[in-house]
């Protein structure tokens, strides 16, 4: 006797279809070209993210033309503790602007040493300027587009580094200016 719920086209022990064949019982068909569509679209953004970060690296820290009429002055350290328990490092030069522009903005990169003369850490930051405070007291640091440093003038800079490495002698930086902006 046949069970009430059971379909009488299946076969017993049969496994089941899933609706991956036809009525005429010969499988289905995969249809591939979504799956192709989506394969090339994944392998362009995967090949346009690696030409974007290529082309980059190639040119994102050159030194900058204007930087041989920016002459920094000695350089002072010194570090603070900052509100989370963590040292800070300061370091301010004054800069003078032996050029012909206003200079508006830029980035400078400070590389580390340890006491065998190796690399141990380089950190690219933006120029900033000290300049007095509205309220008085501190010296505030502002972005450069808003205190710039004319031909013939000179003007401190401060680079705030959240870390640097154990290894690092205590000594001066060496400094590169980049992507210097001047109007």
């Amino acid at each position: 006797m046949a069970d009430a719920n059971q379909n009488p086209n299946s076969r017993k022990g049969a496994a089941p279809d899933f609706g991956m064949q036809a009525k005429g019982g010969e499988p289905e068909e995969r249809n591939w070209v979504p799956y192709i569509v989506a394969l090339v679209l994944v392998l362009a953004a995967v090949g346009g993210l690696i030409l974007l970060t290529h082309s980059r690296g190639n040119t994102a820290n050159q030194a900058d033309p204007y930087a041989q009429y920016l002459k920094p002055g000695p350089v002072k350290l010194s570090a603070a503790d900052n509100f989370v328990g963590a040292t800070v490092t300061y370091i301010d030069f004054d800069l003078a602007n032996t050029g012909t522009l206003t200079v508006t903005g830029g980035r400078v990169e400070c590389t580390f040493h340890n006491v065998l003369n190796e690399v141990v850490q380089r950190e690219v930051l933006p120029l900033r300027v000290l300049t007095q405070s509205q309220l008085g007291g501190y010296p505030d640091v502002v972005e450069m587009s808003l205190a710039p440093i004319a031909p013939g003038k000179t003007r401190t800079v401060r680079l705030t580094v959240e870390h640097i490495s154990a290894d690092w002698n205590q000594g001066q930086p060496d400094l590169r200016f980049l992507d210097i902006r001047t109007k």
